[in-house]
């Protein structure tokens, strides 16, 4: 019997295992060779290549892979049961007594092996080429501007910026708040001497002006070092917004490790850790988040599946990927917008799916 077991696991993983490889790849490289067709069209801007387009879409190629393995695993897995429902393989495992949960367990099983080195995919590889990639769209876009580890650095006339972070906070009217985070304001001479160093908590633009926000001025003169502190001041920076906003380091686009920094710099500056606290949660709950929604797409492939093709398991996976995004999406801006936990609103989707498949399989013992 164990022997038996063993086996019918076997059989179920491999039937997963092949589909969900062959629907991530294909999802994985459709979002690469568009992303590819839309860098061509950047090709002689400020020296640009189609060795530079090449080379940017390889490099954030791990992240569109990490993106697109929920959609991969959920319509994947849909396309290896219903395969064996076409040729009545699970009709003949539940004969032999095995429960629906049972053979779900062991198409999940195969997604959460795999799911563990997409993880570490995540948060190893992905940030770094996203970063890498997004160095060579702010050369592309400003001669002027540079990212690195330490930041986005910047070159005003006399004056060189570093801002650890940055992105499109709030919307203030018609326009959005461009902010930037922990920044500091270096104006040398015309003999490349430091003359003054500024540093400021944040930097917002309104639509018209750059704002420094908690400002401690250092001057250097002849007669020596003179400091002051304000609450704001008015910035006369040619920095465009624009260019800051397209270009920053998206929240989505960090590792946990870079969102949980990020969050307690702004929690030890009494600011509230706000898309950072929701993404840092989003990514924790990856996995579970997967293998929940994956879970719940088990019961189609039972019954339905037998009479259906090719078409209608991908229409079915694509569906159900498409109401969980906007499900998981308008929980979270809810729970953003009444202040919910992010952790709360994060995990509440997965609740509610798991508790749905658990009435399923109980009912369909």
């Amino acid at each position: 019997m164990s022997l038996s077991l063993k086996r019918v696991d076997k059989l179920v993983a491999l039937s997963v295992l092949g589909s969900v490889i062959g629907v991530w790849l294909v999802l994985t490289g459709f979002d690469a060779v568009t992303q590819f067709v839309r860098q061509l069209a950047n090709i002689g801007k400020n020296g640009y290549t189609l060795t530079d387009a090449a080379v940017y879409v390889l490099v954030t190629t791990p992240r569109r892979a990490y993106e697109m393995f929920g959609n991969g695993a959920l319509i994947g897995s849909l396309l290896g049961l219903g395969g064996l429902a076409a040729t009545s393989e699970l009709t003949a495992l539940r004969a032999s007594g095995m429960s629906r949960l049972r053979i779900a367990v062991s198409a999940t099983g195969v997604i959460a092996a795999l799911i563990v080195g997409v993880v570490i995919l995540g948060e190893t590889v992905a940030p770094w080429g996203d970063q890498l990639g997004n160095a060579m769209q702010l050369r592309l876009k400003a001669n002027n501007i540079g990212s690195t580890g330490s930041g986005m650095w910047a070159r005003d006339g006399d004056h060189i910026i570093n801002a650890r972070g940055g992105a499109v906070a709030i919307r203030s009217g018609d326009h959005d708040t461009v902010q930037l985070i922990d920044v500091r304001v270096f104006t040398l001479t015309k003999d490349g001497q430091l003359s003054r160093f500024d540093w400021a908590k944040t930097a917002d633009h309104n639509g018209h002006t750059w704002v420094l926000h908690d400002v401690r001025s250092t001057t250097l003169d002849d007669t020596g070092v003179h400091s002051r502190a304000a609450a704001s001041e008015q910035w006369n920076s040619s920095l465009n917004p624009q260019v800051l906003a397209q270009s920053a380091i998206q929240p989505q686009y960090l590792s946990m490790r870079d969102l949980r920094r990020n969050m307690r710099y702004l929690e030890a500056n009494g600011e509230r850790p706000g898309v950072y606290a929701v993404e840092f949660w989003t990514r924790a709950l990856y996995a579970l988040n997967v293998l929940v929604l994956v879970l719940c797409a088990m019961p189609f492939a039972f019954g339905t599946m037998r009479s259906g093709g090719l078409g209608k398991r991908i229409f079915i996976g694509m569906l159900l990927a498409i109401t969980w995004y906007f499900l998981q999406k308008a929980i979270v801006n809810f729970g953003t917008v009444y202040g919910i936990p992010p952790l709360i609103a994060n995990l509440l989707p997965a609740t509610l799916l798991a508790l749905a498949a658990w009435l399923h399989f109980r009912k369909h013992a």
